[in-house]
C-alpha cells in the first residue's frame, strides 16, 4: 500500500542520469512520478509530458523528478534520446519505491505519483494512464492552491 496524504516523506537519496547525487529536501512543493522502465512506449509518452510541463513547474516553484528501477547509463540515454531536462533518479535496488511503498512487479514499480510538500505526502495517484497524467498533476496543483495558474 502506498503512502497516504498527510504521511510524512521519507528521507531519499539517489544518483540522477548525469551521475549526481541527488537528496530532494522537500522544502518546495514536489512531484515524484515512479514509472516502470526508460524507453517503453507509455514511459516515453508520460516522460515527454512531463518535460513539456517542466518549465510550468519550475516556474511555479515545483520541483520534478522522474524515477525507476533502471539504472543511471538506462536514464542518462533515455534522457538524451527525449530532451528530458529534468532528474530523473536511478533505483535498480528499489530502495525508493520501498521507501514510497510503491509496488514493484517484475522488478519494475508500478506508475505512482507523489505530491509532496513541506515533507508531507499530499495527494497520490495509483496506476495512472501515462497520457495526459503531466497536466492532470499540475491542474491538481493549482487547483490545491499549492501553486498559481500563472
Amino acid at each position: 500500500m502506498v503512502l497516504e496524504p498527510g504521511t510524512d516523506v521519507p528521507t531519499i537519496r539517489a544518483t540522477n542520469q548525469h551521475g549526481d547525487a541527488v537528496r530532494p529536501a522537500f522544502e518546495e512543493p514536489t512531484v515524484l512520478y515512479f514509472y516502470p522502465a526508460d524507453d517503453t512506449p507509455g514511459c516515453t509518452t508520460e516522460a515527454n509530458q512531463f518535460e513539456e510541463y517542466a518549465q510550468r513547474f519550475a516556474d511555479a516553484g515545483v520541483e520534478l523528478y522522474g524515477v525507476s528501477t533502471d539504472g543511471v547509463e538506462s536514464h542518462r540515454e533515455f534522457a538524451a534520446a527525449n530532451d528530458i531536462s529534468f532528474d530523473l533518479l536511478a533505483d535498480p535496488e528499489g530502495r525508493l519505491c520501498e521507501a514510497f511503498d510503491v509496488p514493484l512487479v517484475d522488478g519494475r514499480s508500478q506508475r505512482t505519483t507523489y505530491i509532496l510538500t513541506r515533507e508531507r505526502v499530499v495527494a497520490v495517484y495509483e496506476r495512472v494512464g501515462p497520457d495526459g497524467h503531466a497536466a492532470n498533476v499540475f491542474e491538481d496543483l493549482v487547483d490545491t492552491g499549492l501553486v498559481s495558474a500563472e
